[in-house]
């Protein structure tokens, strides 16, 4: 179990279904990259998606009910997650947006059945998603626009 600082919020009662993925993202530490594996919500269009064959850096995914790994303050990890993993950030907000996106798309939730685990995915840590790596943006991301963008014609 693992204590968060807040509290899950109340309008989340008809939150019933959830689905989880063991992620396997990398963090960069003293010029290595290491592994680590992270418990993330998944949202219905990446099911779907991953579900379709698309490479995924999720081992596997289990289906589970909303309030079985939220419980107020803290957060109970699934059987079947490995006891080194751990919660992605922002986990009670990502794991209420993507909850929701199962109420909005219900269909979605047929591909993975609550209780069951699913793990015949195209698992592949080719392009890795490196956690803590820096952004940096330079003059050439600007998008050029064309001259008469923001005069009146």
């Amino acid at each position: 179990m693992t204590s968060l600082a807040t509290a899950i919020p109340p309008n989340t009662e008809s939150l019933n279904y959830l689905v989880l993925g063991l992620a396997t993202c990398f963090i960069k530490k003293d010029g290595e990259v290491i592994p680590v594996q992270v418990i993330e919500p998944i949202p219905s269009a990446t099911l779907e998606t991953i579900v379709a064959g698309i490479p995924t850096s999720y081992e596997f995914a289990f289906a589970t009910d909303f309030h079985a790994v939220i419980q107020g303050e803290k957060l109970i990890r699934p059987e079947g997650f490995p006891e080194g993993s751990r919660w992605c950030e922002d986990f009670i907000e990502r794991a209420i947006a993507a909850a929701r996106t199962y109420q909005a798309r219900k269909i979605a939730q047929t591909l993975l059945p609550v209780g069951e685990r699913r793990d015949d995915f195209k698992y592949s840590v080719e392009r890795k998603r490196i956690l803590n790596g820096e952004r940096l943006v330079s003059q050439e991301d600007n998008v050029k626009q064309h001259a008469y963008t923001h005069e009146k014609l």
